[in-house]
């Protein structure tokens, strides 16, 4: 199950804008939009890893069943964290989109994948495979803790996070 169907970042931000509870947050503007779907949503998978994508690889080998997969990359720009073969295996696998604070690679394949990939940038070296990292923990996304089970937004305006899914 992929969720495709678009939910305007735009009218979440509305509809929160005085949200003071601590349960919506709004993503830098820092992404960059690199798969064929350009809005997604769904519950947050993460994985915690620094230029080792050994556990992405692992998570996206499993059945997605329209989640979101939130890789925190610390940020590096040095090592890509997700290229072809990975974004293709989320694709084929139901995964809704892969949101990674760090680098991504094999743009021209990544752009044909039916599946959203938002990323800081581009890195064409890849990464070591030490087997080192961490799944479903919260992780700092830019400033913002996401946790598995939040809910991500994505589309051509931005992506916001919830502690619920939102109508």
């Amino acid at each position: 199950m992929t969720n495709t169907a678009p939910i305007s970042t735009c009218d979440l931000c509305d509809a929160h804008k005085g949200d003071d509870s601590g349960t919506f947050w709004v993503l830098p503007p820092v992404f960059q939009c690199y798969g064929a779907v350009t809005a997604f949503h769904g519950p947050v998978s993460t994985v915690k890893c620094f230029e080792d994508n050994t556990l992405v690889k692992a998570a996206v080998e499993q059945p997605g069943q329209g989640r979101v997969l939130v890789v925190d990359g610390g940020a590096s720009l040095r090592r890509a964290l997700v290229g072809g073969n990975l974004a293709a295996s989320a694709a084929r696998n139901g995964w809704a989109g892969i949101v990674v604070n760090g680098c991504v690679r094999d743009v021209a394949e990544l752009a044909v994948e039916q599946i959203g990939i938002r990323a800081l940038a581009l890195m064409p070296l890849p990464t070591e495979k030490r087997g080192e990292g961490l799944s479903e923990v919260a992780v700092q996304i830019q400033g913002v803790w996401v946790r598995p089970g939040d809910w991500l937004y994505a589309d051509a305006d931005g992506i916001v996070v919830s502690s619920r899914e939102l109508p």
